[in-house]
């Protein structure tokens, strides 16, 4: 795995923000910038778990939020790769990896940072994809 960053300012409030990225229909929007048809299962509350899952081939990933501080911060442990639609496991893909999403306002503007552990196989397409996912929260964000 390696540990990739990004960041962006979004002129929103991390309320905004925050529901941007978690409000089921936006967050099918820009999830599908990084894997196409991506939609998650769960409520987010620590403790619990998420499933990440491709409506369009099935495979996804069952993580447990380890830390939610509602607007501020969250942080996933990836449990467990899946498909099926998350009701068979598969090949350790993103198994042991975290992913976080830290947000702080000033003025008005919001500054999204994530951080999370991507197979390295996979860099170069992140590195093209979360950008372009990152610009489509803030267009979504600041509408």
């Amino acid at each position: 795995m390696k540990e990739l960053q990004y960041s962006i300012e979004i002129n929103a409030s991390k309320e905004i923000v925050w529901n941007t990225l978690w409000e089921d229909d936006t967050f099918r929007d820009w999830a599908n910038f990084i894997d196409e048809g991506t939609y998650m299962v769960g409520e987010m509350t620590e403790g619990g778990n998420v499933q990440y899952i491709s409506s369009v081939n099935g495979y996804g990933v069952t993580s447990k939020i380890v830390k939610l501080i509602p607007f501020e911060t969250v942080l996933f442990s990836h449990m467990s790769d899946t498909k099926e639609s998350g009701t068979e496991v598969r090949e350790d893909e993103w198994t042991g990896g975290t992913e976080s999403y830290f947000l702080s306002e000033t003025d008005g503007v919001t500054t999204l940072t994530v951080k999370m552990d991507v197979p390295i196989d996979l860099e170069e397409i992140f590195n093209i994809r979360f950008p372009m996912a990152l610009d489509r929260i803030k267009a979504l964000s600041e509408t």
